[in-house]
């Protein structure tokens, strides 16, 4: 069975956010071919296995924040493009604390604290990150990833869902619905139409997600499956 992972392109974890609300995140749930990891593309690079270049979403109205609040998010940001994510991860914590309203610093502590294993912690941050920026499609997307992650597939599910119906062409998120719908929920048949509004949305096409395509395409319903086994038990019986 195919099994899928997030990656970070360059350092390891992006900066999702602006304290407006703006995103640019490269967040496609990825599933290995073969022995290499496939790695999610930027926004401006071509798409990979299985990794749509996220597009720019203005979610809501820039938030009127003020200056010293605009530094410090810079400050954590660019901790976060040097590696250093021990300060990030203090920077942004120290924002969403002070400033709850701004959702980009629970979202970037949210990715934070998912890449170092903690996702409860990730969770409670990106929960706080929708509930301040509920009109944000790629905070709803990476809060489905860590619930995913947690292997809370119908929480996971939901926060797809709304990701999509705030953006009904935001590929990333039809990406990771049907890898959920498909590895994790059994409904093949739904998730070959996510997949295909992916490819669909991918810019340049996406060569791995089509052989999933086909795949699917070509794969007996789990019903017609099961009930060839119980046939051949039966042969072998008699």
């Amino acid at each position: 069975m195919r099994s899928d992972e997030l990656m970070w392109r360059a350092l390891g974890l992006v900066a999702i956010v602006a304290t407006s609300g703006c995103a640019s995140v490269s967040d496609a749930v990825n599933k290995p071919l073969e022995a290499a990891k496939q790695v999610v593309s930027a926004p401006a690079a071509p798409a990979s296995a299985a990794a749509a270049a996220p597009r720019e979403v203005l979610a809501e109205a820039p938030l009127p924040v003020s200056a010293d609040a605009q530094r410090a998010f810079d400050a954590a940001k660019a901790a976060l493009r040097a590696g250093r994510t021990a300060d990030a991860e203090r920077g942004f914590r120290e924002l969403a604390a002070r400033h709850p309203e701004i959702g980009g610093a629970h979202a970037n502590l949210g990715l934070i604290l998912r890449n170092a294993g903690k996702l409860d912690e990730s969770i409670a941050a990106l929960e706080q990150a929708v509930k301040a920026s509920p009109k944000q499609p790629v905070f709803f997307n990476q809060l489905g990833v860590s619930y995913r992650h947690k292997g809370q597939f119908a929480k996971a599910r939901e926060a797809y869902e709304t990701a999509l119906a705030l953006d009904a062409a935001y590929a990333d998120a039809h990406l990771n619905l049907g890898v959920l719908l498909d590895l994790y929920l059994a409904e093949p048949t739904l998730a070959l139409v996510h997949y295909e509004r992916y490819l669909a949305l991918a810019p340049g096409g996406d060569a791995a997600v089509g052989k999933w395509v086909a795949d699917l395409k070509t794969r007996k319903p789990a019903s017609v499956a099961a009930a060839d086994v119980k046939l051949v038990k039966k042969e072998q019986q008699q």
